[in-house]
Formats: C-alpha cells, sequence, structure tokens
C-alpha cells in the first residue's frame, strides 16, 4: 500500500497519491464520504441553460450552496451571467479563485466589510459587485463610508423587496419613497441599479407572485422617474423552488431589463425539497416540461457509509450523522446497497428503508426482519436541502457512473 499522502487526512478522502485510481465499490475510499455524480451534474448544468435561453434570462446562481470554486466555473462555463453569495468572506472567496461579477444578495453592513468590498472595487476597475439596500440607514453608512474613502467607482446596489412578517426588504411605497430621498443624497458614491427580492420567504403560489408583481411594479416606477443608474437596469429574484414562477411574472415586465435568475441548488438538486419542487415545476411549466423531454434535473449528491452495527433485526446503525448529512428539511434516502464481493450495488427499496433518527455520527436505518443487510456493506444515500450537505465537508469526490473518482472538489465554508 502507498504511503498515506497529507490530502488523505482530509475527510471522506482515500489512501495514496493518485485520485484518479480511487474506486469506491474497491473500498479506495475512506467511508463516510460525500460524492457528486459526474454525469447528474452535467446533465442539470445544461438543464438549466436550456432553461434560461428559453426565457432569454440571466443567472446568477448561488455559490452558498456549494461554496466549491470548481462548481462556481463549471456554472460559467454553461451560460451563469454572474455567482451570487450572502457575505463578505464568500465574496473574498469567489473573487480569490476568479469570479469577477458577484451579487451579494444581502445587505453590505460594518465597516470591515465596506472596506473589503472598498478595496476590491478601488483596485480592480473590472469587478463588477452589486448588493442590497432596504433602510435610509444602511443607505447613510454606505454613502458616507464611500464618500469618505473616495473610492474610484459607485458602489451599485439593488432596492430589496419584503413582505410583512418576512425577512429583509422593503415593505411598501412609502418606505420606497423614504429610501430614494436618502439614495438622492450620494449619488456620488452610491448606484441605484435594479430591484430585488427573494421569494422564497413565503410558501404558496399566489403570495409570490403578488410578491413578484409589486417588485415589477416597482421597477417600473423607477424607471418611468428615471431613478436608475445602469441601463438595462435589473430585476432579480428566484431561489431554487420558485424559479419558474419568477422567470413567468418578471417576463411580463414592459421595459428592457435584465431578469437575474438565482437558484442554486438545480445544480447537486436533491430527493426531497426541491425533488418535490421540481415536480410542481414540470406539472406546471411548458417550458421546463419540454426541455425535460430527455430527462430533468437529478439528484447528483450522496453520502456513503458503512452499517456499522446491526443490534436488532429490524434496525442497522449506519455510519454517519448530523456531522455528515443534512436533515433539517428530512433525512437522507438509501438507494443503494453493495457489498464489496457483489459487481456492483443493488437498488433499495426506499419504503422499507428509512433513516428515522440521526446521532452526530450514527443513523438509525428501519429496515425488514429479513433484510440483507451484512455488518461492512455499504449503503449509498440521496439527500434532501444540499446546501447544509455541502457545508459539513471541504473535500468531496467527483464520481463517473463506475464509481471512479475523477475529481477532488474543495469547498470554503
Amino acid at each position: 500500500m502507498q504511503s498515506q499522502s497529507l490530502v488523505s487526512y482530509h475527510k471522506g478522502l482515500g489512501i495514496g497519491d493518485n485520485y484518479s485510481e480511487w474506486n469506491l465499490l474497491r473500498e479506495d475510499i475512506s467511508l463516510p464520504a460525500a460524492v457528486l455524480v459526474s454525469e447528474n451534474i452535467e446533465n442539470n448544468l445544461e438543464w438549466m441553460q436550456k432553461f434560461i435561453e428559453k426565457y432569454n434570462v440571466k443567472l446568477a446562481p448561488h455559490g452558498k450552496t456549494t461554496m466549491a470554486p470548481k462548481l462556481f466555473h463549471k456554472q460559467l462555463e454553461h451560460g451563469a451571467w454572474a455567482i451570487t453569495l450572502a457575505t463578505v468572506q464568500q465574496v473574498q472567496v469567489a473573487y480569490s479563485v476568479g469570479i469577477r461579477r458577484i451579487l451579494m444578495a444581502n445587505q453590505l453592513i460594518g465597516k470591515t466589510n465596506m472596506k473589503i468590498i472598498q478595496e476590491l472595487l478601488n483596485n480592480d476597475p473590472n469587478f463588477d459587485f452589486y448588493c442590497l439596500i432596504d433602510s435610509s440607514a444602511n443607505i447613510e453608512q454606505l454613502g458616507q463610508f464611500f464618500n469618505n474613502n473616495k473610492t474610484q467607482k459607485r458602489l451599485q446596489v439593488l432596492l430589496e423587496i419584503g413582505v410583512n412578517n418576512g425577512r429583509t426588504g422593503i415593505r411598501n411605497e412609502d418606505e420606497e419613497k423614504l429610501i430614494l430621498d436618502t439614495l438622492s443624497k450620494y449619488e456620488n458614491s452610491l448606484a441605484l441599479v435594479g430591484v430585488e427580492l427573494f421569494e422564497g420567504v413565503l410558501n404558496d403560489e399566489q403570495s409570490i407572485r403578488l410578491m413578484l408583481q409589486r417588485t415589477v411594479d416597482c421597477l417600473q416606477r423607477l424607471i418611468n422617474s428615471n431613478k436608475l443608474s445602469r441601463s438595462p437596469p435589473i430585476l432579480s429574484g428566484a431561489g431554487s423552488a420558485w424559479y419558474d414562477i419568477v422567470a413567468e411574472e418578471f417576463s411580463k415586465v414592459n421595459s428592457t431589463v435584465d431578469i437575474v435568475l438565482r437558484s442554486g441548488c438545480y445544480l447537486s438538486h436533491d430527493m426531497g425539497t426541491y425533488h418535490r419542487a421540481q415536480a410542481r415545476i414540470l406539472q406546471q411549466n411548458s417550458i421546463a416540461k419540454e426541455i425535460s423531454t430527455n430527462g430533468a434535473l437529478r439528484p447528483a449528491l450522496q453520502i456513503w457509509a458503512y452499517v456499522q452495527s446491526i443490534p436488532e433485526t429490524n434496525r442497522a446503525i449506519i455510519g454517519f450523522g448530523k456531522r455528515d448529512a443534512a436533515f433539517d428539511a428530512g433525512f437522507p434516502i438509501p438507494i443503494l446497497h453493495y457489498r464489496p464481493e457483489w459487481s456492483k450495488p443493488i437498488e433499495i427499496d426506499e419504503k422499507n428503508y428509512q433513516i428515522t433518527h440521526m446521532m452526530d455520527q450514527h443513523a438509525y436505518l428501519s429496515c425488514p426482519s429479513d433484510h440483507n443487510l451484512h455488518i461492512g456493506d455499504i449503503i449509498a444515500f440521496d439527500i434532501s436541502h444540499p446546501c447544509l450537505t455541502f457545508d459539513k465537508w471541504r473535500k468531496i469526490l467527483l464520481i463517473n457512473n463506475q464509481y471512479t473518482v475523477i475529481d477532488i472538489i474543495d469547498t470554503h465554508f
């Protein structure tokens, strides 16, 4: 056996320097491990590229889903216009790996955070950065900071629309007017370039459509009153569950605008939250249905782990837990069963095999009393809510359909 390399010590990797020789079925990998199925990733990239082209919109996928620079670049290669991020620290990571157009779908708050962005803008004329505003207080802070630091470029901001009892964003036209009045004091340092929302704070289609229509109305008022500093202005929204509804409503705008969708979870998809959302989309949206004739989005992120113990006839303990996979939107779903002497994995009937409880490093798998599980068998799991699985791993294995590792994806959470 080769000597253990430095990379081997990272969670979920194997032995030896040449990862292209690692194969899950040969047990070359230390389990539990998080893996991405390459063919499914490519399918999802191509599917979303077709979707945005059909709607003639732009895509700025939310990078916080994966925080993986290699995946950022794959998304850009498949038509993404920018990468969306949530924090200044995430912006720094993306900038350091060559991402030069970033939409920070959040307010820019705090002196150090402002200074980091100000230095990036000053030092790189090609850095195209956007953030959100929803209060006069924040506008005063931003305006004074960027004025005092004599930035060479105005900070581009999007007015965020919110809803009562929701998250951030203005609630009504009175707040809109107050923000516009405050912005007028800082025309030399701040540039209002569009309108933004996150519809995911709501959970029913009618309410979401009303919020989107309100956002379009706001943008139209700003266009008509010449309040915007970008041509075409930006109109942005869409998490990973309702992007079809956002595309439909935003496409009704009467002016020339850059419509920017921000779905991030399409890349890995899942078999929980976003699987259910995609089923609705395929049922309701004719464009999604059309481009899915050769296949829809596929789950690409999996957790592989050993059967560790079988303490009762109808229960197996699996060697992974809350430290390894998301559990906030449903437990991981067993999909494949493999025994090292078998030629290939077999599918699992998920109705009869279910995770019922998870601890830090253990998962309780309910199974029929006549199951065929052995200690040392390997189970592969699909997951729900990929964001909170990605952030548990610094290294994720990219595998092909032969279960051979073809790349290692670094994450930067």
